[in-house]
């Protein structure tokens, strides 16, 4: 697992040791070599490192790469050599490569519901980036190297995710919310993803993986009902429904 202590790998870390895998982290600046914490096996090493990553791996058949550089700087930098790693550690293993991808590999060519053979042409850098690296995980899968499970989600949401729009721009984070934030107008769509329910699925497709090699499949998401289904929520938690605005 590359990228634990995230929201997203975070998830997906303990929602795979519920499920019985034995699951390894790497994470940078560990005080000792290994540790045990949490039902999960830490190990000290960079995404950056393929050595280090490449023997975190021995023997595993899944890894996860739901890593991102540190605050999301120098992503033209580091994100595909972060890939490499992984790429030359799953060819070794012989193992599948699970990563959460994103709807911003998207155009606006794409229509507002895009198919699953749609163009990926974005119009900003870090799209163009994440192309990439989706091409460089399909060539490997292609060549018979690696299997792939890539889940595209929107932006996520839930508890403990970090860096996501809900928590830091449409409610205000430890106040009572009274108010929800919505930037667009009412009806336009924005794809969210839940981050208890990303990792569920991971789960099951993970479970399923002989059998889902080389598919691909959308589901319907609710983007336009968002706002008003987070409304309905939070009355339920409040007795009274809170403004939208």
């Amino acid at each position: 697992m590359l990228g634990a202590s995230g929201g997203v790998g975070g998830e997906l870390a303990r929602q795979l040791r519920d499920a019985g895998w034995q699951v390894r982290a790497l994470k940078r600046g560990l005080a000792a070599p290994s540790e045990w914490a949490d039902g999960l096996l830490w190990l000290r090493g960079d995404a950056m490192n393929e050595a280090e990553v490449r023997a975190a791996a021995q023997g595993c058949s899944v890894i996860v790469h739901a890593v991102n550089p540190p605050g999301y700087r120098r992503w033209s930098e580091l994100v595909l050599p972060m890939l490499d790693s992984t790429l030359a550690a799953a060819r070794e293993q012989r193992a599948t490569v699970v990563l959460p991808g994103t709807v911003y590999n998207y155009g606006p060519d794409a229509g507002p519901a895009p198919a699953e053979d749609a163009p990926q042409r974005p119009l900003r850098r870090k799209g163009a980036i994440r192309v990439e690296l989706e091409q460089r995980l399909q060539q490997a899968a292609e060549a018979g190297e690696i299997r792939v499970l890539i889940l595209r989600c929107g932006d996520f949401f839930g508890p403990r995710a970090a860096n996501n729009w809900f928590s830091q721009g449409l409610v205000q984070p430890g106040r009572p919310v009274t108010r929800i934030q919505q930037p667009g107008r009412a009806g336009v769509g924005h794809q969210w993803a839940y981050l208890p329910d990303v990792a569920q699925t991971v789960v099951h497709l993970l479970a399923q993986r002989e059998q889902a090699h080389q598919r691909a499949g959308h589901v319907r998401q609710i983007g336009p009902l968002m706002p008003h289904a987070r409304a309905t929520r939070l009355l339920d938690a409040r007795d009274r429904p809170p403004r939208l605005h």
